[in-house]
């Protein structure tokens, strides 16, 4: 019986798409966050003095938003996946459970 339902569901055509819409976001997610890290780590590595520049008259340097905004950009693509999960991944693992158990 449960072998029966595993093939019902790798079969559905709504599987099939939740997989590959769901592999493409997360592909996409994790080279947008590689870049922005890792473009970040390049400059603390060739470029200090970009980052060093002194915003103002005060103690903050160029570097300290820059790096606010990495972890700013890491919240905020993370949000965006738990919103597309909760509403569409969410909507297709239903339908897919309805037709699998019917």
């Amino acid at each position: 019986m449960e072998q029966d339902v595993i093939e019902r569901i790798a079969g559905h055509p709504k599987y099939l798409e939740l997989k590959a819409t769901r592999s493409r976001f997360g592909w996409i997610l994790t080279v947008l966050m590689l870049t922005v890290y890792y473009g970040f780590i390049v400059l603390v590595a060739f470029d200090k003095e970009l980052l060093a520049q002194r915003l103002g008259e005060g103690v903050m340097t160029l570097g300290m938003p820059i790096g606010l905004g990495v972890i700013v950009f890491t919240i905020v693509i993370t949000g965006l996946y738990v919103r597309r999960a909760n509403s569409e991944f969410d909507d297709l693992t239903e339908d897919i459970k309805k037709a699998a158990y019917q």
